[in-house]
């Protein structure tokens, strides 16, 4: 393992990739002021939906949240640049992780992993070659890292992928019927759209997706297979890309592919100057055992995160709980129909709450649709009320239905989730289960082969 884990090799991929994550970093701040992103999420909403225990992290007032995106783009190019690296990628990691926990309307899977991989990147010599900290400081020039950098990155893409496919094997995803419903709103686009909404076309998205997601990172580590994996990921990148817009995460993908390849070779296309590593002496770093101790925690926990739902009461796919940082991605729909009353406790009158006086539209579905959304506002209506000084309670009665299925009463009508507590380690009763009949949606429909 000492062997695997504390080879030096040459760093190619790891300079390579800093310059890739850098742009893309910076593409990714300032496109989100660029296509409303950051207006939408951060600046127009009256009410903010932090993870829960994150309360504190509210977004800046007035242009605050532009100034702190413009701030992490110019931080992306100095990282590319390997300018201040350390404390560029430290600055970053630390605003990006503010953005994420700070708003969840948006929550989107590739959010989550570039939370990881900043992390790890402010622990990497990603500065040691071809970059202005160098130029400046000629002492820090390496040519070389150690192989776990490598092997941690392998490890949570594998992570990722893996739990992708596992949680497609249900049946909403074989039978199509997600699928149809996925690229039904994309029938307007030039070329593809008509073509998007063909049977071949989605039986095709179902299993590639499975055998893809299961196979590309055994392919690319086998090197008589590894350019055939590489094409397919372009293929199945690109085509993620242009038909479900899910921002950098497709690119993020194919530039972490560098470390598939031998380093030698990196070295060679995109850095012809860059001398090969320096010879090392034989022994292990200082600090190696902690080093490997921290690797094997830190995939451990990527490995029980996304199993943690089934230690949760309840099917996942409609509760929601232990849904997030499980890769579970792009595999259902939720439509909600949720109305909110609040009942005073000293007079016991009741008012009718309307969402659009507190919620933008997409706060609102999520509201309706989400449980944690729908016990957040709950909290919230509960503090607007006591500054008032009134004491209510606060009920939800409505309807929730995933993908096609039929809609089934969600929230328990009698439940004040004012007084509920929140705990993400088990189910909450105030979420109705399914009737018996939800597990199978469509059993006219054959499983698509």
């Amino acid at each position: 393992m000492n062997r695997l884990l504390f080879a030096r090799i040459d760093n190619s991929p790891l300079i390579l990739f800093r310059i890739c994550f850098g742009i893309l970093i910076a593409l990714e701040s300032f496109g989100a002021i660029a296509t409303g992103w950051v207006g939408r999420n951060l600046v127009e909403p009256r009410l903010a939906f932090p993870f829960i225990a994150f309360e504190w992290l509210q977004p800046l007032p007035g242009a605050g949240m532009y100034v702190y995106f413009v701030l992490m783009g110019l931080l992306g190019i100095f990282v590319a640049l390997g300018y201040r690296y350390r404390i560029s990628m430290v600055l970053f990691t630390l605003l990006w992780t503010g953005a994420y926990l700070m708003q969840k309307t948006a929550y989107n899977n590739h959010y989550y992993l570039l939370v990881l991989l900043s992390v790890m990147m402010c622990l990497f010599p990603a500065h040691r070659a071809i970059s202005m900290d160098v130029k400046r400081k000629p002492a820090l020039a390496q040519n070389s890292m150690y192989a776990y950098v490598k092997w941690l990155l392998v490890g949570q893409l594998w992570i990722v992928y893996t739990f992708a496919a596992i949680a497609k094997l249900y049946p909403d995803w074989l039978d199509l019927s997600f699928i149809s419903g996925l690229m039904e709103p994309r029938a307007g686009f030039p070329v593809i759209g008509e073509m998007l909404q063909q049977r071949w076309v989605h039986i095709t998205i179902a299993w590639f997706g499975i055998a893809y997601d299961f196979l590309v990172i055994p392919l690319l580590l086998w090197r008589p297979t590894r350019m055939f994996a590489l094409v397919a990921s372009l293929f199945f990148h690109l085509f993620n890309a242009i038909s479900l817009h899910i921002g950098i995460f497709p690119f993020l993908s194919l530039a972490l592919m560098v470390f598939f390849f031998e380093p030698e070779t990196i070295r060679r296309r995109f850095f012809p100057n860059k001398p090969a590593p320096e010879q090392q002496a034989e022994g292990l770093p200082v600090g190696a055992r902690a080093i490997g101790w921290a690797i094997v925690v830190y995939l451990v926990l990527q490995l029980a995160l996304p199993l943690r739902h089934h230690c949760i009461e309840g099917d996942v796919l409609w509760t929601e709980e232990g849904h997030r940082m499980s890769w579970r991605m792009m595999l259902r729909t939720r439509q909600g129909n949720l109305g909110f009353r609040v009942e005073d406790s000293k007079t016991g009158a009741n008012e009718v709450v309307r969402l659009d006086d507190y919620l933008t539209p997409e706060q609102k579905e999520k509201v309706m649709a989400y449980p944690d959304f729908t016990w957040q506002f709950a909290q919230h209506l509960k503090r607007k009320y006591a500054s008032e000084g009134k004491e209510v309670a606060v009920f939800a009665r409505g309807w929730l239905r995933i993908n096609n299925r039929p809609f089934y009463p969600f929230i328990d009508p009698t439940v004040d989730l004012a007084s509920e507590p929140w705990d993400p380690f088990r189910h909450h009763r105030w979420i109705l289960a399914p009737p018996p009949e939800w597990s199978d949606p469509n059993p006219e429909l054959p499983i698509a082969h």
